[in-house]
């Protein structure tokens, strides 16, 4: 399902990928592990196409998403991709509701259509008497879930995670571990996840370990 061939990105004269190629299929949990500096959060950028390449090839569904670019890459992203960070972006003057709508609002969705799809996937995600809460007055395992949410509101071939429980306690971070499994186990939802978190990568269907900007 998404394929990715050769990718180099350097930073003036610090070269941080030299050269990685990896392959993920569909209801795949994959982490990648390593100290770091060692390139992990930028292959994920530039795999999530947040930054662009140097060199290299990635193809998600058939699609060579390094030649896309503009509002064609701005438009295939929103629908393919989703993503959590370790800092929950989100918008402050928007409620949960609100803040999940975003990406399908975004593709032009039925505003109707859009909340109903939000307001299981809160509810899916323990948060039904949330909703309309705005993110300061959620917790921080709260205010994660309901990231996770905007990630799967167009139902993205991948979601992309960023250290997402970076921010989050241990009975939090163990939480959100047990929803990936869960949306992979019910919704075939596939995951690629940067991580230090030892025990997050161990639930995960491979670890894949980076070293000086390259796989090992």
């Amino acid at each position: 399902m998404l394929s990715v061939k050769n990718v180099t990105k350097s930073y003036g004269s610090l070269q941080v990928l030299k050269g990685v190629s990896l392959d993920i299929q569909p209801g795949e949990i994959v982490s990648i592990a390593g100290s770091s500096g060692a390139g992990k959060s930028t292959l994920l950028h530039i795999i999530g196409t947040l930054d662009k390449a140097d060199s290299g090839e990635i193809t998600l569904q058939d699609q060579r998403v390094d030649l896309l670019s503009g509002k064609k890459l701005a438009g295939f992203r929103n629908r393919h991709m989703g993503f959590v960070f370790q800092f929950h972006h989100l918008l402050p003057e928007f409620s949960a509701l609100e803040n999940v709508c975003i990406p399908g609002w975004l593709w032009g969705k039925k505003k109707k259509e859009t909340e109903a799809r939000a307001k299981e996937l809160l509810e899916t995600l323990g948060l039904k008497d949330r909703i309309e809460n705005k993110p300061s007055a959620l917790s921080g395992g709260e205010q994660q879930r309901v990231a996770v949410a905007r990630a799967l509101i167009n139902n993205p071939d991948i979601v992309f995670a960023d250290e997402p429980t970076g921010n989050l306690d241990s009975k939090n971070a163990r939480e959100l571990h047990r929803l990936f499994v869960q949306l992979r186990d019910t919704r075939k939802q596939t995951f690629l996840i940067v991580t230090h978190n030892e025990e997050l990568a161990k639930m995960s269907d491979r670890v894949l370990h980076m070293k000086d900007g390259k796989m090992v």
